[in-house]
């Protein structure tokens, strides 16, 4: 068993433990190809649970102050998590994040940039678009809907693959592609009001 694999199980195990776990639209994450996953933010758990609920291994862009830190510095990397300069064009994990589309991989990320503390969906980053259009990535939507809250239940919605051939072709800006996504994000979060 690889570490991903292993950190997804324990991940798993104590996200269970803690919280009901209700995965939706899995069919909606296609097989193989690059996929570019976006989320909303509401928690710390975020990475993890989408990790968990989703059906292939998932490279999520870290804080970079995290990878300073003892432990963690040596365990990101061998989760498939990378370095990202928060506040500024880091165009280091920029190029990281195309590669990891370009070698078919999935790349997880919240287009918010960070959590939002009402739990309602704030402004996304132009970063997501970016990926979106420099990439022949799918780009799936994700919703996670709940509270953190021992035995509460917390859903991951993942929708249908936004088709951005229109966008890409037209040379949109990526403020604009990210604006579709959080559309699609938005309306995930609506319909999986339970």
């Amino acid at each position: 068993m690889n570490l991903y694999k292993f950190g997804k199980a324990v991940c798993s195990a104590f996200l269970k433990s803690m919280y009901r776990i209700e995965i939706q639209g899995i069919e909606n994450v296609p097989a193989e190809g690059g996929i570019l996953l976006c989320s909303n933010h509401i928690n710390n758990f975020d990475p993890p649970l989408v990790g968990v609920a989703a059906p292939r291994d998932v490279h999520f862009m870290a804080k970079a102050e995290l990878f300073s830190m003892p432990v963690l510095k040596t365990i990101l990397p061998m989760i498939n998590a990378f370095p990202v300069k928060r506040g500024m064009s880091d165009k280091q994990a920029l190029r990281n994040g195309l590669g990891i589309l370009k070698e078919g991989k999935v790349l997880g990320l919240f287009p918010e940039g960070t959590r939002s503390k009402t739990g309602e969906l704030g402004q996304g980053l132009a970063g997501a678009g970016f990926f979106a259009l420099k990439s022949e990535a799918a780009v799936v939507p994700c919703a996670i809907k709940g509270e953190y809250k021992r035995g509460k239940k917390i859903t991951v919605s993942f929708g249908k693959p936004i088709d951005f051939t229109e966008m890409r072709v037209q040379k949109a800006s990526a403020k604009d592609a990210t604006n579709l996504i959080m559309l699609n994000i938005e309306k995930l979060l609506k319909e999986s009001v339970s």
